[in-house]
């Protein structure tokens, strides 16, 4: 089985309420790392404009890069859920290593201000799941923009649209995210 998330781009305003979510709950210092981010995506020439958003976070990839490229081998994918996580006692930190944040093509690798910083990302809240809680996240936004869980369940909830404005095309990571993508 897979866990992923949801993102209906029709309806993110751009409130950065998943930001500041996640942040708190997972009390997230001030700083360069973000768990989740939000991309501003604007188009066109005045008056002929349009913006929409992109709520970006580590995407548990089928075949995450992060995964075949740590030398220490502190990243796994969970057989029971897909979730990718990270060993922090294993990791090498930002002054030996950084080879995962390289590879990912969505920057969810990240790590601290400190010299010895590990790496971190979303982990798609598994502390919630275990809870039969939805991630932080999810279950902040006002728009009802993100949802996440089973795959399947989502492909059947919300069909299997695999692209969005933004989002860059990485097929063979098979990122796990189904999107309703803004038309204009």
């Amino acid at each position: 089985m897979q866990f992923g998330f949801y993102f209906d781009q029709t309806r993110c305003s751009n409130c950065l309420t998943c930001i500041v979510a996640c942040r708190d709950w997972y009390d997230i210092p001030e700083g360069p790392v973000f768990w989740r981010r939000v991309i501003t995506l604007e188009e066109g020439q005045y008056p002929d404009i349009s913006v929409c958003f992109l709520s970006t976070a580590c995407y548990h990839c089928g075949a995450a890069p992060c995964i075949t490229e740590c030398p220490a081998e502190a990243i796994s994918k969970r057989d029971s859920d897909g979730i990718v996580i990270i060993d922090s006692d294993a990791c090498l930190g930002n002054e030996q290593c950084g080879r995962c944040g390289e590879v990912c093509p969505y920057g969810a690798p990240q790590f601290g201000k400190r010299p010895d910083a590990k790496m971190q990302k979303c982990h798609l809240c598994l502390d919630r799941w275990l809870e039969n809680k939805k991630p932080v996240c999810v279950e902040a936004c006002p728009m009802r923009a993100l949802d996440a869980g089973p795959m399947d369940a989502l492909e059947t909830k919300y069909g299997n649209c695999r692209e969005a404005k933004g989002f860059p095309e990485h097929d063979e990571c098979r990122p796990a995210v189904i999107f309703k993508k803004k038309k204009r």
